[in-house]
């Protein structure tokens, strides 16, 4: 009987919402553009901030780093670390790790025959660092490090273009040893890279390891370890297995202690998608009442004849609201497909680089690929249908409370 009721109730809603096809036709494209909205702009604000992550975390970090606990405070060679014994390659060496490389990191001066600058000289594995997101495929000329006793040294486009220098040329490396003496050292330049970030272009310049280590007298030392596991937003499994392996001499830092900034955007993501689409369906929710409660003077009489037939007023209260469920349940199908068809064609990534120096100096990519993900769909959902039936409730409400012999008597 209660199922015979309700689809007496959906039916004569239905009928109902059909009765000015304009109007209906109106506020259905309303929602749907809204719903659209929401996705279209979740998806593109996701992938900005996805781009942001990526690009911040190929900049070296890592999803998780070794250092010597005093390093982050005070970068300097003194600061340094043993390389991985054992038991922490063990952990390296898991499942749960996708890469690893142990690196010496140092702030130096670059001087080429004109011009000089501080940079950060990076001594790396080329066996190890590709894996990590840095490698081959960001040179543009030349090739990239070689081998752990590289003599060669690698430079961004940017800091090639300030030295004044180019491809094939020697430049000069200083920095300071542990015993505060000053260490230099001749490099020609082998390889030109460039990144998505200007930024980095300026500030690392690369060789190899062992090359570093007998520069700046460290043998089996090094500056910093870094590690990637699966996933970059769930590292506290792999964290707590490195950190049981920490001793006084090291400490592990994921990557949004070591970066605040990456990490804060990531934690607060969810929260602007979720005000930005309340914002948006709280415009269209005006246009929903107001839809609504038209529906509602137009049939005044014809629900107080209702009632004066024995319906009750609950049962018209459901009546209106079924007709604001369907009204959103068929915007957010139309909405959400058309999300997908407009997004898809964009997944390979939209080129910006019209606006590229603003964006890297933002430390933004100038290629913005729109993130779909199902979080999305569930937020939009969800706000569409608590606030719209929120809405509706009011002109439900009014109509349920219409006396028989006063709406009949309307003209």
């Amino acid at each position: 009987m209660m199922n015979q009721n309700l689809q007496i109730i959906l039916r004569i809603a239905w009928r109902n919402l059909w009765r000015n096809r304009r109007r209906t036709t109106i506020m259905l494209v309303a929602i749907s553009l809204g719903v659209w909205a929401m996705i279209f702009m979740s998806a593109f604000m996701r992938g900005m901030v996805d781009g942001m992550l990526v690009d911040g975390l190929n900049s070296l970090p890592g999803h998780i780093q070794i250092h010597h606990p005093n390093y982050v405070d005070d970068p300097n060679i003194e600061n340094s670390l043993p390389e991985p014994n054992e038991q922490l390659r063990t952990v390296l060496d898991g499942e749960a790790v996708t890469a690893w490389s142990a690196r010496v990191r140092v702030p130096a001066m670059i001087t080429s025959e004109r011009e000089s600058r501080g940079v950060m000289l990076l001594g790396i594995d080329p066996e190890y660092e590709p894996q990590l997101g840095f490698g081959n495929s960001v040179i543009q000329r030349g090739r990239f490090v070689a081998d752990p006793g590289e003599q060669g040294i690698v430079l961004g486009a940017k800091l090639l273009e300030t030295l004044e220098t180019d491809l094939g040329k020697r430049v000069v490396i200083m920095s300071q040893d542990p015993d505060n003496n000053v260490a230099d050292r001749g490099f020609k330049i082998v390889g030109v890279f460039k990144s998505s970030v200007i930024a980095d272009e300026e500030m690392f310049v690369f060789t190899g390891k062992e090359t570093v280590q007998t520069m700046l007298n460290i043998p089996a030392l090094v500056s910093e370890i870094a590690v990637n596991g699966q996933d970059a937003r769930d590292v506290e499994t792999l964290l707590q297995q490195i950190r049981a392996h920490d001793s006084p001499l090291q400490t592990t830092l994921p990557w949004y202690e070591l970066n605040p900034y990456l990490g804060l955007m990531a934690n607060v993501m969810d929260g602007f998608v979720l005000v930005f689409m309340i914002i948006i369906f709280l415009a269209l929710s005006f246009g929903l009442v107001n839809t609504l409660m038209m529906a509602v003077f137009e049939r005044v009489r014809e629900i107080g004849l209702m009632q004066a037939l024995g319906m009750k007023p609950t049962t018209i209260l459901y009546q209106v609201m079924c007709e604001t469920l369907i009204l959103l349940a068929l915007g957010l199908v139309i909405g959400n497909l058309v999300a997908v068809v407009t997004i898809l064609p964009l997944m390979d990534g939209i080129d910006l680089s019209s606006v590229a120096q603003g964006l890297q100096m933002a430390g933004m990519s100038t290629v913005l690929t729109p993130s779909l993900t199902t979080l999305d769909f569930v937020l939009a959902s969800s706000v569409v249908i608590v606030l719209g039936l929120l809405a509706g409730f009011m002109p439900a409400w009014k109509a349920s409370r219409y006396r028989p012999v006063e709406a009949l008597a309307k003209t």
